[in-house]
Order: structure tokens, then C-alpha cells, then sequence
């Protein structure tokens, strides 16, 4: 399954890519953290610029700091350039060895939502928020939808939410998830202060 059309990146050729490649949009929530999201959603295009396609295969067999060159080559993919290219080729590795090279696999057979949630949160640098935002992604905006998961993707999973990339689909949906962002943050840091 593919998404008919993503608005993630602002780049029409890069939400193409997210849209019609699983593995891209895989790669693209490795990339979300630390970075504003248009950016880390662009990486994947940029990878594959530089290497001429996207190839999980080709980046899970490339040496470490050959991939990790192209990774921080101006524009870098992403702000951690080291760290993140490491991880996104971990990932790459788990796709090759565990799902056929092809992240479409992560959920070609699963049985529930759990069950994908558990083979999300297993993927290098996936912890359970992650893993949640990525199942609430793959069933608002790909259709990937298992018996259970929204109940799986936890606060994620709502319908109608405004809480993150999952919930993104136009400009106006991005600023509420900015705004809900906003809020949270603020809450935290003042129940911190108390």
C-alpha cells in the first residue's frame, strides 16, 4: 500500500517519493527528531539524489563513513549528520536481513495493530512514541489500518488529532500540529517549574 498524496516536506517531488516508497517514508521517521519535520522528510529524496535512487540494499552494505559522507554533504540530511546516518543505516540492515529490503513488509502480514507496533518499536531508534506516531502515520495517511490500530498507535492513532506528522495533510493541519506541539511543550516546562 501507498498514500495517494503526502504533504510532509513542502516539496512536491520529495512527498511523491514518501508516498510511493514505503521505504522512504520509513527513512523519513527515522530522520524526525531534532529537526523540523519538512526537513527530516526531505531526507530520503536527498539520499537518493546523492545516490542515485533510494536502494536500502546499497545503503545497508555501503561503509560507514562513505555513507556518512554523503549524509553530512552540504545541505546535510540532517543536523546529526554522524549519528543519524549510522541509524538510518542500522534500519536499512534490519530491512534487508529481517523484511526482504522492502518496509512494506513490516506490515504485509500482520495480524493486528499491536503486532506492528511491536515490529516498529523493534527498528533501531524507534522507542514507543515513535513507534506510535509511525502506526498512526501508516493508518491516517497510508493506509495500512490492521484490526486495533488506533487502540495500538495509543493518543496518536485519534481521529481528528492535531498532535503530529500523522495528522499532517495540508498547511492548515501543520499549524495546528505546530500549535499542539507549542502547548505541550509549554505545559511540560511549566509543570517542571512548579
Amino acid at each position: 500500500m501507498t498514500a495517494q498524496r503526502l504533504y510532509l516536506t513542502g516539496d512536491p517531488a520529495a512527498d511523491a517519493l514518501l508516498a510511493g516508497d514505503p521505504n522512504a517514508l520509513l527513512l523519513g521517521m527515522v530522520l524526525d527528531q531534532q529537526i523540523p519535520m519538512e526537513k527530516a522528510f526531505s531526507g530520503p529524496a536527498v539520499i537518493a539524489q546523492r545516490m542515485g535512487g533510494l536502494d536500502v540494499r546499497a545503503i545497508a552494505a555501503a561503509d560507514p563513513e562513505v555513507f556518512k559522507e554523503i549524509c553530512a554533504r552540504p545541505p546535510a540530511v540532517h543536523r546529526f549528520p554522524g549519528s543519524m546516518s549510522a541509524r538510518v543505516q542500522s534500519v536499512c540492515q534490519v530491512l534487508v536481513e529481517q523484511y526482504d529490503g522492502d518496509a512494506a513488509n513490516l506490515w504485509a502480514d500482520v495480524s493486528s495493530g499491536r503486532e506492528l507496533l511491536g515490529r516498529i518499536a523493534a527498528l533501531p531508534g524507534f522507542g514507543a512514541q515513535k513507534a506510535g506516531i509511525f502506526l498512526a502515520l501508516l493508518g491516517k495517511q497510508y493506509g495500512v489500518t490492521p484490526d486495533g490500530w488506533r487502540e495500538a498507535a495509543g493518543a496518536w492513532g485519534e481521529d481528528g488529532s492535531r498532535r503530529s506528522v500523522a495528522d499532517v495533510t495540508d498547511g492548515e493541519s501543520l499549524a495546528q500540529v505546530r500549535a499542539t506541539k507549542k502547548a505541550v511543550k509549554a505545559a511540560a516546562k511549566a509543570a517542571a517549574t512548579k
